[in-house]
């Protein structure tokens, strides 16, 4: 088992077919992951294809998640909690200057993401639009977002199952009102589809 502290990140890599675990082990804990493809990382996670051809913007067990070309990345294979979210994007030192009104240093998403990623070659710009494992947000029939604390319980997952060769980032998410007020690890475990672990 891989434990991302709270506040921090991980990059790593998945082969097709490999199987990846997100738990939230504490519960209440949101992780942004962004995906890309080991052998191009120009193809990567799209939000408004996977939401375009699953027809939906809430994507569960059973959905995949498509690239920017139209290529299936992930299928999600299992979902405990059911609510994850495709809509916002990964916290950035600039979200905590206009949204929390803080001028102070905070860590981000966004600079986890991309301190993991850089060995890569990927670039803070190349950074999409994460899929939020686990986070609440909810939206009212005139579309106004309100970001709730996860619905998640200590030990709930999502699985996905790699369609591909790829770049895989996780964080332990750091904005306060995306987790309920409070910071607490991931856990991630890599297998093969028999369920042996690989890394």
């Amino acid at each position: 088992m891989h434990i991302i502290p709270p506040q921090s990140g991980a990059a790593f890599e998945l082969k097709k077919g490999d199987i990846l675990t997100i738990i939230d082990p504490m519960g209440q804990q949101v992780s942004d992951m962004v995906v890309f493809n080991r052998e191009d990382p120009k193809e990567k996670l799209s939000a408004g294809k996977s939401m375009d051809f699953e027809e939906s913007i809430l994507l569960t067990k059973g959905n995949y998640l498509w690239s920017n070309r139209s290529q299936k990345m992930m299928e999600i294979r299992e979902d405990t909690n059911g609510r994850n979210d495709f809509l916002l994007a990964p916290c950035s030192p600039e979200t905590f200057e206009i949204m929390y009104d803080n001028p102070e240093y905070h860590p981000s998403c966004q600079e986890n993401l991309y301190r993991n990623l850089r060995p890569y070659g990927i670039d803070v710009d190349d950074i999409p639009t994460a899929f939020n494992v686990f986070m609440n947000v909810q939206f009212d029939d005139k579309g106004k977002l309100k970001v709730l604390p996860p619905t998640s319980k200590p030990g709930d997952l999502v699985r996905f199952k790699a369609e591909m060769d790829l770049i895989v980032a996780l964080t332990a998410c750091s904005a306060e009102d995306s987790n309920g007020g409070t910071f607490k690890p991931i856990h991630y475990l890599i297998t093969d589809e028999n369920g042996m672990i690989n890394q």
